[in-house]
């Protein structure tokens, strides 16, 4: 059972609420990718229901489910390990991946609703979710299909070097993204209006949002995602002489370390 769930919970944000999905999140990837041969052994058909929970501190257990009704939070898909010897391993992986998907968005909303986040907070929570892959993803392995998919001209990370410049590495014009494109050129020009709508939809890792697309943005070279520099207190001059960006979260995580 979740050791968070007795407590009281302190989050009241949404960045916090986000940064408790993002420490279970890591806990469930760990469980079926680099921890996923002591997962496999833990989920006994034999046993009873048993569930995979995540846990804001990026542990993972496979456990009974809890025994109050209703629950403190909600709960993840139940008897996960009945379903293991009768699938490919790999389908059976994918299959967990999606409930824990569905399980963390529905803990994070449960939060939201209950520190009675409004429209605004709500959205921005979700834009923060939605910027990272989700776990079916990373564990069928199309997250870095799509990454490598991006090509050399996206604003992701394959364009780091760019990330120190004062401004976005493209143009982020509301205008060039609406204009139509040149009858004489319609597939160059519908590739760009492509990659012009993906930077549009590039999200700020500390607040959510993509506000300011003519502002500076910095991008973390260890966990690759992309800031305002406002956000992060990091001026374009000051950018110049920085040879490794790494995000405040990225920096705490290795002083946990």
């Amino acid at each position: 059972m979740d050791p968070s769930a007795g407590a009281h919970y302190s989050a009241r944000t949404a960045e916090e609420v986000f940064r408790d999905f993002r420490g279970r999140r890591a806990g469930m990837i760990k469980a079926l990718t680099t921890d996923v041969e002591k997962f496999y052994q833990l989920c006994d058909p034999e046993k009873e229901n048993l569930c995979l929970y995540g846990y804001p501190n990026e542990t993972w257990e496979v456990t009974l489910p809890a025994e109050e009704v209703p629950p403190e939070i909600p709960e993840p898909a139940l008897g996960i390990n009945f379903a293991r010897d009768g699938m490919d391993e790999k389908d059976w992986l994918a299959l967990v991946a999606v409930h824990s998907d569905s399980w963390l968005l529905a803990v994070a909303f449960y939060f939201a609703a209950r520190f009675g986040f409004d429209k605004e907070a709500r959205r921005r929570l979700f834009n923060m979710i939605n910027n990272l892959p989700t776990i079916f993803e990373v564990v069928t392995g199309v997250a870095k299909k799509q990454t490598k998919e991006k090509g050399p001209n996206s604003t992701s990370k394959s364009n780091k070097p760019s990330s120190k410049m004062p401004s976005r590495p493209e143009s982020h014009s509301k205008a060039t993204k609406v204009a139509a494109p040149p009858k004489d050129d319609d597939d160059e020009s519908g590739e760009e209006y492509e990659e012009e709508e993906e930077r549009d939809n590039t999200l700020c890792g500390s607040c959510g949002t993509n506000d300011g697309k003519d502002e500076f943005w910095i991008c973390c070279d260890n966990c690759e995602r992309w800031y305002h520099g406002k956000c992060v207190k990091i001026t374009p001059a000051r950018a110049e002489h920085i040879k490794h960006y790494k995000c405040p979260d990225c920096t705490n995580k290795r002083a946990r370390a």
